[in-house]
């Protein structure tokens, strides 16, 4: 994944953008950069990997380095950007968020009748951003390039451009997967990501970009390039799983989608006579904790937070590289509250089940500290297919997926032809499901949020929504 963020003012901005692009945090740990344009230096760019160290302490010292009235930057979990780029088109600095699935085809093609070349990262891959930036470069001016490069990627790409004059283009992808917001104040304009970032700055909304719109802003002007497309399939995880608490997007608040997830959560438990004990419901922090209040408010159980995630120096538990050492981090994160776990039986909702891996490390924990049962509730469906159109699942492969390995263990590969039912509670393919889930991962019970449930919760078209990773729909 990734987010971006930027600013065209009439007075210095550096600052504001180097919050505004720390406020992405949550979504990338490879790398940050940020671009800036003065009058009077012109474009300027700092990369820094960021490793196990958050954004802003890489770039505390950028202000001893750079200036300028606008400036954008980016948090990335691909490449390493804002690159600054020398076409025809001029020198612009340009940032993306998304994924080139068809990168080799798009570079063979543009070597092969450009005879141009691409600077080779690690292991002879390409910078996406560079070929993004390449694509466009094929056009006389940037809204043709832009529509060139959407048009010829498969997968997705939010683009921001800093020009050589100061003004920010700002596209979101062709279908909408991902928003792109814009703020408005005296003097200035914003573009985020995360709209919480600019607010936090004193803009205010403007708009949000339509699937595939383009835009340049300067300080006193928001120009429509492209009015954008019809068609949206706006990524449904944002709010059940990497959207900001305070984010809102499509005018439904990311918090506010989790209550609401919770409680349709308790509501289906109850309608389908689930009946134990439960002292405690809890949520696997943090994203799970939202969907957990809901779920305790609506059942009338008591909440508590049976363990705390420690944060102050520990980074994010999917950061390294390798599945052992992330589980590693995600064990020494987890401190036990052990007057809420000895002998209590337990109920704890994530945000999901992907592989499964960290929940069952987890579970083993808690009644490591003395748990008499733990129950899981999921705020999502079983995940039957990895993402293809985002990058923010490190799955490589659909067998990486526990639903996929279950239903491959009880029924083969037929089992593939049943997703539907393996994916509904109620047939016996979806108990079957669940029971062996629960029984590889030791939980006491187990039930996922249905499909309709998290579009209720959401609370938008089902056609605008992108549920590929449930239901295999594009």
């Amino acid at each position: 994944m990734g987010g971006f963020f930027g600013i065209t003012s009439k007075e210095e901005c550096l600052l504001d953008v180097f919050f505004g692009v720390d406020y992405h945090s949550h979504l990338g740990t490879y790398s940050g950069g940020l671009a800036a344009y003065d009058k009077t230096i012109g474009l300027q760019r700092k990369i820094h990997s960021l490793g196990n160290s958050p954004f802003r302490t890489k770039f505390e010292h950028v202000f001893d380095e750079m200036n300028g009235t606008s400036a954008i930057g980016c948090i990335s979990d691909t490449y390493p950007q804002p690159l600054l780029i020398r076409s025809s088109l001029g020198t612009y600095a340009i940032c993306m968020v998304g994924i080139i699935n068809n990168a080799e085809e798009l570079q063979e093609r543009y070597l092969s009748f450009s005879g141009g070349h691409f600077d080779s990262m690690t292991g002879g891959k390409i910078n996406g951003t560079e070929l993004l930036a390449a694509l466009i470069d094929q056009k006389s001016d940037f809204l043709d390039g832009i529509r060139f490069a959407q048009k010829s990627i498969e997968g997705t790409a939010g683009i921001l451009i800093l020009k050589e004059n100061g003004s920010i283009i700002a596209a979101r992808d062709l279908y909408g997967r991902l928003p792109v917001l814009i703020g408005k104040k005296d003097g200035a304009h914003a573009v985020a990501f995360e709209s919480f970032s600019y607010q936090k700055m004193g803009f205010e909304n403007e708009k949000e970009l339509a699937p595939g719109e383009i835009v340049e802003l300067s300080p006193d002007s928001l120009k429509v390039l492209y009015p954008g497309e019809k068609k949206k399939r706006i990524c449904s995880f944002l709010w059940t799983y990497y959207g900001y608490p305070t984010s809102t997007y499509e005018g439904m608040n990311v918090e506010v989608m989790r209550y609401k997830n919770g409680r349709i959560l308790a509501e289906n438990d109850r309608k389908n006579g689930f009946e134990e004990a439960i002292d405690y419901v809890g949520g696997v922090p943090d994203s799970g904790t939202p969907h957990a209040i809901g779920y305790a408010n609506e059942s009338g159980l008591h909440f508590a937070r049976a363990f705390i995630k420690y944060t102050p120096t520990w980074t994010r538990s999917f950061m390294p590289t390798t599945q052992s050492d992330r589980n590693q981090i995600a064990k020494m994160k987890q401190i036990p509250v052990i007057e809420l776990i000895k002998d209590k039986n337990l109920l704890f909702v994530d945000d999901s089940i992907v592989r499964g891996t960290q929940l069952r490390e987890t579970v083993e924990f808690l009644y490591e500290n003395g748990a008499r049962s733990v129950h899981i509730r999921s705020a999502c469906p079983p995940i039957m297919y990895g993402c293809k159109f985002l990058n923010f699942s490190r799955a490589t492969s659909d067998m990486e997926l526990i639903a996929r390995r279950v239903i491959l263990e009880l029924e083969g590969e037929e089992g593939f032809n049943h997703i539907d039912e393996y994916g509904d509670g109620r047939t016996e393919r979806g108990k079957k499901l669940r029971e062996l889930i629960c029984e590889k991962m030791n939980f006491a019970s187990l039930e996922f949020q249905t499909l309709e449930g998290v579009i209720e919760a959401i609370g938008m078209d089902p056609e605008d929504l992108c549920t590929y990773c449930w239901n295999g729909k594009e």
